[in-house]
């Protein structure tokens, strides 16, 4: 038995493929060979600085949010955060005895991101509550359904092979065909992949390896021994080096001196990196100035493209998170009884401060939310007593209902 096994207690687990045909299934799933004479596999890909920021981004961002679990009031009206609840410690704090939710959530969104999955083992006790959550490689990890239809995951633990139920694997995916297993975003654009690393591979051979001549000394007659000497000694004395830089030198016998350019400061190879760099944000749905590509980023809009990356981007793995939380760890009498799980993403997206206060002091103006609530947002210690909680509206503005019984305007007058 594994160590897998040890924390989930052991199944009953039938090994219907020997260590060798798991191995080879997992390593058809990861080798491909592109066009472009590159290996694209997610592991060589992470090698790629574009895929390991775009996958750092949302890793990082999606483990830096607040996950609570919350329970409905009984009016049906809002919600509060049930601290009480054994899943509340689990998901905000530490799902393990091992690492903190942070640690745990970038290694389940960075699978998911690069796979597309990200496993997780499910420890629960005798009351089928969650108790632990153990991340997986995803390369460790087969789902298949087994001759009565049903979800189970094969597990290759230390050498072993082991197969889990469904309630006891914390699967997230990304677009798949099946609903059993996600498709792998690097496989399917392993070709656009490949042309970027094979542009990056080219740029690190000539470093590492190209012939770089910076330039050429032309004699209209062939030199003497001495003569090549002395010009040597000479360049190599005044002409070589940064600390020689843009000093003059003194041609003799007819000499012309003619520069080479670099090869890497061609158009076409510039464009290339930069046309694959673009189509892997695009891959990934991260804005390029998240990634240091400025280019085309400006004061006026690069906080609009903050709020579409929460829109857009995080929401998808967001709620496909929060929908699984339900499913795997929640029981449905406690989903009949209100519980859920929510990241909380207001952080994300605050504007800057001045147009915040603007779009706050409207709705203290219009009574939708009390002083209190204005300072919670902005963290700041409540006020006691009516002047916090109360709820004010502009002195001018009346009910609809009242103009019309005291003979006021219509929309005719």
């Amino acid at each position: 038995m594994g160590i897998i096994s040890k924390l989930v207690g052991g199944f009953n687990n039938s090994a219907e493929y020997s260590t060798d045909d798991f191995d080879e299934q997992v390593k058809r799933r990861i080798e491909q060979q592109v066009h472009s004479g590159v290996d694209v596999n997610e592991e060589s890909a992470m090698r790629f600085i574009t895929i390991y920021s775009c996958v750092r981004v949302l890793a990082e961002t999606i483990g830096a949010l607040p996950l609570v679990v919350y329970k409905e009031r009984r009016s049906g009206k809002g919600a509060d955060k049930a601290y009480d609840h054994p899943l509340y410690d689990l998901l905000y704090n530490q799902p393990n005895d091992e690492m903190t939710t942070v640690t745990w959530r970038e290694q389940q969104i960075g699978n998911q991101a690069v796979a597309g999955n990200g496993y997780s083992v499910v420890t629960k006790n005798g009351r089928g509550a969650p108790v632990d959550l153990y991340p997986l490689p995803w390369h460790q990890v087969q789902p298949f359904r087994d001759t009565d239809g049903e979800i189970k995951y094969r597990i290759m633990d230390r050498g072993k092979q082991e197969v889990f139920p469904k309630s006891h694997v914390f699967h997230t995916m990304g677009i798949s065909p099946d609903g059993l297993i996600g498709y792998s975003p690097i496989r399917m654009a392993a070709e656009s992949i490949g042309v970027g690393m094979a542009a990056t591979e080219f740029g690190a051979r000539f470093y590492g390896q190209g012939m770089n001549v910076g330039s050429v000394f032309e004699y209209p007659n062939a030199m003497s021994d001495k003569a090549y000497s002395r010009v040597k000694e000479d360049l190599d004395l005044r002409g070589v080096g940064l600390a020689n830089s843009w000093k003059p030198l003194i041609l003799e016998e007819g000499a012309k001196f003619s520069r080479i350019p670099m090869p890497l400061n061609d158009a076409q190879f510039i464009e290339t990196r930069k046309f694959s760099r673009d189509e892997i944000c695009g891959l990934f749905r991260v804005p390029p100035h998240m990634i240091a590509n400025m280019e085309r980023s400006t004061f006026s809009n690069i906080e609009h493209q903050g709020i579409e990356f929460v829109k857009y981007t995080l929401l998808p793995y967001l709620v496909g998170w929060e929908k699984t939380i339900s499913w795997k760890l929640l029981t449905p009498a406690e989903r009949r009884a209100g519980y859920y799980a929510k990241f909380n993403v207001e952080g994300l997206l605050r504007g800057d401060y001045k147009s915040r206060q603007e779009g706050l002091a409207i709705q203290r103006q219009n009574g939708i939310i009390n002083a209190n609530k204005w300072r919670e947002i902005e963290e700041m210690n409540p006020i006691e007593g009516e002047e916090g909680t109360a709820y004010m509206v502009n002195g001018n503005m009346i009910p609809t209902s009242r103009a019309i019984n005291s003979g006021g305007g219509g929309e005719n007058e």
